[in-house]
């Protein structure tokens, strides 16, 4: 008997497609679907097959409704159901190989239909084996994701991936039904729901205008019908009396979109030509897709993909900027990324960077392609394609526009030239368009608004003022005129944050409109929070803030005070009366109020302070247009507004005038170039300031000029004879200074005086950046001298021909006036200019590009500055594809422990570190109920006081708190006693917040809290609160740090050693977690230093072999630290805990990598084969413990691996397996399996097999050989016949060392042996480095570096090359056998002239110490480089910093005495320490300024001619010789304990030294010097870490002879 209450009749909606209806939608369709194949698709076989996901939510209902169905039949037929992993990876052919497999094994026949439950990934599969399987059989698609309905389950396109690229085997194969069950999306995450919405949006663009229409309407509806339908309905919308209106619609537009593409589709099956339509964002997003997926989704890269094709349509003259802009706005409001540089998108992927060659690399193997011209889908107008096909679009105008920056070529260098006629119409204005969008919004009635501008700005405006109600918005004419209707005044607090990236009239304008919400009607949402990008962030706002808070408005900063973000509470409304602003800064406060008065409570009376009203113009635009929209303004003596209350009533029509600023650029192209441009749309009789540009500023500088009311028209004079202008104030219109400064770097005058000064322009320091200091330095680049004045700027201009273009390109600031301004410059400069961040115009002339070549004739080339794949090899090498719980950097960092762990001392040093505030819990509630933690117990009792401090956590930790980023939280040691603390902790974690448990031994602990008075007892056994509250501790973190001291004092205190040591530790675990240092291992193939190595410890444990430590490590990369091989004491019983202690040993003595392994048994380890759950808990905490990779065993659970993966953090992964029983051989399909599996979790694969005879070597090579290495492979064999594999394996090598108690697995070679052997095979030659100057008899460099080499294995030699002029070493440094070289006096200088290339330290340093060799390619050729750099001032720094108390805070002040070449090193080193003050004495002062000079282009140096002079270095160089006996006056010394390095190194302890003991100042000698920058030469030539205490030791040993 059937047991579904369900609708037996749902209403559908049919499709046909190929002749036949088979396309069906509606809502709770399962068993409509089940009667439809039993009844239409007869089989004797019914296979479902879903995912792991889909399988609990959706097999259990559709195999129930087959069994109801069947059991009313005799001889029903067979249900299979298979279940398969999600993700890409299952759509391979080995899985396919699988169901086939398991088919053939059930006895299934021809006679089958198949059902595909889920996805694209199951649709495509699914759908192929239906193709394939007996020569094909019927299949049914019922796709569970809205982008599986409305792309992959129509058209009958089945496939599976290869490693060459996706999709690329499979077959044309209709499904004989498509059921879209929309009940599916509501069980999409709205990512997902997103992710589809770009395949319903692009079908709209390209077929019809009222589909897309419909899209940009019913954003909310159609949101409101998939994430938020909670109706008590169990089967809502089955039927059309109880579907809704949101349902309805969702329905409308997804069916619209299946309707094309079953169009498409039935009259192009195969791809002929109208099918390629449905590609359109595909070409550019498939190649975006191959280098971020999965970070991002498919639907994700073709919506960014989508943009590009459109923007590539606009710049080819086929489609409008209003198309542009509408598409945009559409994809951005269903939550789809537009750009690669969106803050989403780089949150997502992380440092993943997609350079247009690698972009362009992909689309190369398009299938779309014909040979080698690419097809793109281009558009002439929103739902209407060029072409009824993809059309032919060459390379360089695709790469064009993928490009970041922008190459603008001279109109000078032009066969053609400039045009020399040019008419246009500048887009309309950035001031006006959103004064005019926010007073048709606040209005009463319909306005239709036209040449409104389509920028950034616009769009953030746009965006806010639906969020907060304040409007309806409808597009007309194809987006030429946007329909207005107002909802006179009422705003809302809306549902999420308000973002508006860097646009500053919208943020400063919607701030005053926040105050106007009167209340919050929603309790989830009490709160308005507006908030921008960073740069958005350091733009001061506190003069609005304050006014309006005096005013009475509830309103905080939630960041820095006085800046976004900020948060708004309603108190019924803007209360208005009398406000007094300071109008001093910027125009646009005052606007802010302005516009806003109307709706205030009382009449408002503003009264502007602070002197000079800035750019007055922008003030008197805001009140005319207030005027135009019905308000009332009276204008009182002395900068006093009154604003009489009233609604704004809306014009029908607005027209929008066009920008004034932007009409600058090209008025400024006709000045620059001797040619003429007219802009048809700015006249006498505009509204803004920046219209009176030409007069005032191009007709002084000898352009002619004609203005009517409504047009200018400017002639240039010939190139090169622009005028330059004494003085010209432009307070008036300062936006325009960019402009006017870039004409003034080529003025030129008859009598010399070429200087330009602008005044009046102070408010142009807090734009969109600095705009005058930017203007300065950008300037500067080009050889032009400029400086910045009181309130503006200072030119002089220069011959256009001695202009050089800079390298490394014009850096925008993210501005776009920047940006316009000297692309207006470049077109004259000579070799072309290439301007970084070209899309920031799009923030008030999206088309500027398009424009400047297409209009006005100047040449444009695209060009990408980033690093392409094959570059980055300094970035973590292909991560591993899987879904990552993403770590949010920025957010606030809790730390928990118990009390007396050092929350507040390490806390604090964890703020400083990070660049963060630190702000401890109890304080917090202290400062709130003002009282201390002692007398609020003693009064409420400790119940009472755990509520209070859930309560501050979960405030602190609130999204809106200004807490919740930025801080280091410390919280009291019992947070953890209730279970709210619990679970907020463990949500924030969730969420990718970190929570930090600080760890420290208990004994330790219980000392030092038997001393401290400071806090309420416990009133229990501490030890019994320790055994409570550690395992609450270890669930709510997901980090741990482990504080080791190796013992306390008397006293209970850590030692100041020991507490200097801990710090240090956490810095770079701190560091590590945040991704900022991640200290991985560079496995690149070509890198110096070949092989890498990793060394596998073996004790069992470590505390006891601390002396051995930097031993056994010496010349690894990383260390191996063996989880399996440490053994618990006796004594103790927490495993858990001693791992986490012996771990914290190990990097207290060494910095290298850590490799986090626990081994099993049947893997060559020790941890037990049946303790699955143990094994990763144990290497989850690896990760918490911030360990740099984490082995992983492939012979684990799917499942468990994944968990793992999903929470690295910035651990990479090692995925590994051990053949210890000889089952997969290296020629074995078996070992294939196993490193597409180990590729698959793996960010590096290991393969270890075992070897019985030379000959396995061999096959394991041919294995290397045969893999398409898209990630670093270790391949070894273990066992004495294995050696050769360790030998020849490049990557990560396991080592071992003689100094260990045993070898980790049979066959492992030491470093020394491993390069000993190389070098007989013949990789790795000899190499011969000399020390060259003169006199050199007594160096320590030879017992140095010999030294190093001897220990490490290398077959390298040092010796002396005495020679008086570098001409002698000639022959030396052409030997192919020279690998390197010190350089000492006389020839640190002329050595340079022998270089291939110098570093940039040791170009201003102007000394070479070093020369090392490197292999470059060039047209194909390798060719040999000698590059030269110096290491003298690392020597400095590498002594120096550690005694530092906090080298991240360094002494304010530094001296260095002398003025030699090593003065040089010493100046650099303090610089480079970031010591702000340096001064300078020598007894010649004059050499002290000449070093000044010098250096004065990149950092202060103060020269003193006196020690008495007044001064308080924390750090002293001196590099006077030894034999001059100086000392300071004690003075210098002063009261604080400081650090002297004195270079001099005979006597070991100078005259100097021996007095700044006697300070006790820390002191650094001369000998620790030179070891330390030899050691640097020794890191550079070899690319292994050096052997430094066994240097030291040997080089001491010859110095005291």
């Amino acid at each position: 008997m059937s047991t579904y209450k369900g609708p037996l009749e749902p209403h559908l909606s049919k499709v046909s497609i190929l002749g036949a209806e088979s396309i069906v939608l509606g809502f709770h369709l399962t068993h409509y679907i089940v009667q439809d194949i039993l009844a239409n698709i007869p089989a004797s076989n019914y296979v479902l097959i879903t995912d792991t996901n889909l399988a609990p939510l959706y097999l259990d209902r559709y195999t129930k409704a087959f069994q109801e169905q069947l059991d009313q039949r005799e001889s029903p037929p067979r249900v299979f159901s298979r279940t398969l992993p999600p993700g890409e990876m299952t759509k391979s052919r080995k899985v396919k190989a699988d169901i086939e497999d398991w088919l053939l094994a059930h006895h299934v026949t021809r006679d089958t239909c198949f059902l595909a439950i889920g996805g694209g990934v199951i649709g495509d599969l699914v759908g192929y084996v239906a193709a394939t399987f007996m020569r094909g059989t019927s299949f049914v698609q019922i796709p569970t994701t809205l982008l599986a309905m409305v792309d992959s389950s129509i058209g009958g396109k089945t496939a599976i991936d290869t490693p060459a690229g996706k999709n690329l085997i499979g077959a044309f194969w209709q499904p004989k039904r498509i059921f879209m069950d929309l009940v599916f999306l509501q069980t999409l995450p709205e990512r997902e729901f997103s992710n589809g919405m770009a395949e319903v949006i692009k079908t709209a663009a390209i077929w019809s205008e009222s589909d897309f229409v419909k899209l940009e309407n019913g954003v909310e509806a159609i949101r409101e019908a998939v994430l938020n339908n909670h109706s008590k309905d169990e089967f809502q919308g089955a039927v059309l009396e109880t579907r809704t209106e949101a349902q309805s619609l969702l329905l409308d537009v997804i069916l619209a979109s299946a309707k094309v593409k079953a169009h498409v589709v039935t009259h192009d099956e195969r791809e002929g030509g109208l099918r390629g339509l449905l590609n359109f964002g595909h070409s550019i997003g498939h190649g975006i897709e191959a280098l971020v997926s999965p970070m991002l989704l498919h639907g994700e890269c073709v919506s960014i993909g989508i943009m590009k094709e459109v923007e590539l349509s606009r710049n080819l003259g086929h489609l409008n900027q209003v198309a542009v802009g509408r598409l945009a706005r559409c994809l951005s409001s269903y939550g789809l990324p537009i750009a690669l540089d969106e803050k989403k998108v780089k949150e997502r992927i992380g440092q993943v960077y997609c350079h247009v060659d690698d972009i362009m690399e992909v689309m190369k193997v398009d299938k779309k392609n014909q040979g080698d011209k690419k097809r793109i889908v281009l558009l002439s107008s929103i739902g209407k394609t060029l072409e009824q096909r993809a059309s032919i679009v060459s390379d360089t105008d695709i790469h064009k526009v993928l490009a970041p920056e922008q190459l603008v070529l001279p109109v000078t260098e032009s066969p053609n030239g400039p045009k020399k006629q040019v008419v246009l119409t500048t887009p309309g204005s950035k001031s006006i368009s959103n004064r005019a969008l926010l007073m048709a919004a606040l209005g009463d009635g319909v306005c239709r608004m036209k040449n409104l501008l389509h920028s950034d700005d616009t769009q953030y405006m746009l965006a806010a003022l639906k969020a907060l109600g304040a409007a309806e918005f409808e597009w007309e004419d194809n987006g030429e005129t946007l329909v207005v209707r107002g909802n006179s005044g009422k705003v809302y607090v809306p549902d999420k944050e308000i973002y508006v990236g860097n646009a500053g009239t919208a943020s400063r304008f919607l701030t005053t409109v926040l105050t106007l919400i009167q209340t919050a009607k929603d309790p989830k949402h009490t709160q308005a929070v507006l908030t921008g990008n960073a740069r958005m962030q350091q733009r001061p706002i506190a003069p609005l803030l304050s006014a309006l808070k005096t005013n009475g408005a509830s309103l905080i900063s939630l960041g820095k005070e006085g800046f976004l973000p900020i948060a708004v509470t309603p108190k019924g409304g803007f209360k208005g009366g009398r406000i007094e602003l300071a109008a001093s800064i910027s125009s646009q406060y005052v606007s802010s109020i302005l516009i806003c008065a109307p709706y205030a409570q009382e009449e408002v009376e503003l009264v502007l302070t602070g002197g000079q009203v800035i750019s007055q113009p922008y003030i008197d635009m805001t009140i005319a247009m207030m005027e135009t929209f019905g308000a009332i303004i009276h204008r009182l003596p002395n900068n006093v507004y009154r604003i009489e209350r009233s609604t704004y009533k809306n014009p029908e029509n607005y027209l929008v005038e066009s920008d004034a600023s932007s009409a600058t650029y090209p008025l400024a192209m006709a000045a620059i170039t001797g040619t003429t441009c007219t802009v048809t749309s700015i006249g006498s009789n505009s509204l803004q300031g920046d219209a009176t540009f030409a007069i005032n500023v191009l007709r002084p500088m000898g352009c002619k000029v004609e203005q009517t009311e409504t047009s200018t028209t400017v002639t240039g004079p010939p190139i090169g004879q622009l005028l330059p202008l004494p003085h010209v104030d432009m307070e008036t219109m300062t936006d325009a200074f960019l402009t006017a400064s870039v004409l003034a770097a080529v003025t030129s005058h008859p009598k010399g005086d070429t200087i330009t000064r602008i005044t009046g322009i102070a408010n142009q320091r807090v734009k969109e950046c600095n705009r005058i200091a930017a203007m300065v330095h950008e300037l500067t680049k080009f050889g032009i001298t400029a400086s910045e004045l009181p309130d503006g700027i200072q030119v002089h201009g220069k011959p256009i021909k001695e202009l050089k273009s800079p390298k490394e390109g014009v850096d925008c600031y993210d501005d776009h006036r920047i940006a316009m301004s000297f692309s207006v410059l470049s077109s004259v400069v000579p070799k072309g200019t290439i301007l970084q961040e070209k899309k920031c115009v799009e923030k008030t002339w999206p088309t500027w590009w398009d424009d400047l070549e297409q209009c006005m004739g100047v040449r444009l080339n695209g060009v990408d500055l980033g690093p392409t794949l094959s570059s980055q090899i300094s970035a973590p090498p292909h991560r591993s594809k899987r879904t990552s719980v993403h770590s949010d950097h920025g957010k606030s960092i809790v730390i928990v422990g118990m009390r007396g762990a050092g929350k507040t001392t390490l806390g604090r040093h964890a703020a400083k570190t990070l660049g963060f505030e630190f702000v401890d819990v109890d304080q917090y509630i202290e400062a709130k109920e003002n009282t201390s933690i002692p007398e609020y117990i003693q009064t409420w009792g400790w119940e009472q006081f755990r509520t209070k401090e859930t309560t501050a956590l979960q405030n602190m930790l609130a999204k809106e708190s200004r807490y919740a980023r930025g801080y280091v939280i410390a919280c009291g040691g019992g947070i953890i006693e209730t279970k709210e603390s619990r679970d907020a902790l463990r949500e924030y974690a969730s969420q990718g917040g970190k929570v930090l448990h600080l760890a420290r031994d208990l004994g330790q602990v219980i000392r030092y809290l038997n001393r401290d008075t400071t806090r309420p007892a416990f009133g229990e056994d501490l030890l019994a609160v320790w055994h409570r509250r550690h395992p609450w501790y270890r669930q709510v973190c997901n980090y741990e740090f482990v504080a080791y001291a190796d013992s306390i004092m008397e006293e209970g205190w850590v030692s100041p050693s020991d507490w200097q040591a801990i710090k240090k530790d956490l810095q770079r675990f701190l560091l590590f977690i945040t991704g900022r240092q991640t200290n991985h291992v560079d496995v690149a193939s070509d890198r110096v230093g070949t092989p890498t190595t990793f060394v596998s410890l073996t004790m069992k444990d470590l505390s006891v072999f601390t002396d051995r430590l930097v031993h056994v490590c010496e010349g690894a990369d990383a260390v191996e630290f063996r989880v399996d091989l440490l053994e618990l004491s006796e004594k103790r019983n927490d495993f858990l805990e001693y791992v986490g202690e012996q771990l914290a040993i190990l990097r207290r003595h060494v910095s290298l990598p850590v490799i986090f392994t626990v081994r099993s048994k049947s893997q060559a380890g020790t941890f037990s084969d049946s303790n699955e759950k143990g094994m990763f808990e144990l290497l989850q905490w690896g990760q918490r413990w911030g360990c740099e990779y984490i082995d992983v065993e492939i012979q684990w659970s799917s499942s468990s691996i994944e968990s793992l993966l999903s929470t690295m953090g910035s651990s990479l992964s090692i995925s590994s397996w051990h053949d210890i029983n000889q089952q997969t051989p290296w020629d074995s399909k078996a070992m294939e399996d196993k490193y597409s599996l180990a590729e698959k979790y793996g960010d590096i694969i290991k393969l270890v097999g075992v070897s019985d005879t030379l000959e396995d070597n061999f096959k394991l090579e041919a294995f290397r050989a045969r893999q398409q290495q898209t990630k670093p492979m270790i391949a070894i064999n273990m066992g004495s016949a294995g050696q050769l594999s360790r030998i020849t394996n490049n990557c990560l090598t396991p080592i071992t060392h003689p100094a260990l108690p045993s070898k980790a697995a049979p066959g492992q070679l030491s470093l020394a042996s491993i390069h000993q052997a190389r070098h007989l095979l013949g990789l790795l030659p000899a190499r011969n480095f000399w020390l060259m100057g003169t006199p050199i008899q007594h160096s320590m460099s030879p017992t140095l570096h010999n030294t190093g080499f001897t220990t490490l294995g290398l077959p390298y030699t040092y010796g002396l090359l005495e020679c008086p002029m570098i001409e002698y070493a000639e022959d030396a440094l052409k030997d192919p056998g020279f690998g390197g070289a010190s350089i000492t006096i006389p020839h640190k200088v002329s050595v340079m002239r022998h270089l291939d290339e110098t570093t940039d330290n040791a170009k201003l340093i102007g000394a070479v110490n070093t020369v090392f060799v490197r292999e470059a390619t060039v047209n194909g050729h390798l060719i040999r480089r000698l590059i030269g750099d110096n290491t003298d001032f690392l020597g400095v720094i590498r002594r120096v910093q550690p005694l530092m108390l906090d080298p991240s805070h360094p002494p304010a002040e530094g001296l260095v005495l002398g003025s030699g070449g090593t003065a040089r090193a010493g100046l650099y080193a303090l610089y480079k320490m970031g010591i702000k003050k340096i001064y300078i004495w020598n007894r010649t002062i004059q050499k002290a300024y000449e070093l000044q000079s010098i250096f004065e282009k990149h950092f202060s140096i103060i020269v003193i001619d006196s020690l008495e002079t007044p001064m308080a270095p924390g750090v002293i160089v001196s590099t006077v010789p030894a034999e001059s006996g100086i000392e300071l006056p004690e003075k210098v010394y002063g009261g604080i304990k400081g650090i002297i390095c004195d270079m001099a190194y005979k006597p070991r302890r100078t005259k100097l030294l021996l007095q700044a003991e006697r300070k006790g100042w820390s002191c650094v000698e001369g000998i620790e010097v030179l070891i330390e920058q030899g050691v640097a030469q020794f890191e550079i030539w070899t690319g292994k870490r050096a052997p430094v205490d066994r240097i030291e030791a040997q080089v001491m040993k010859k110095y005291e002879l």
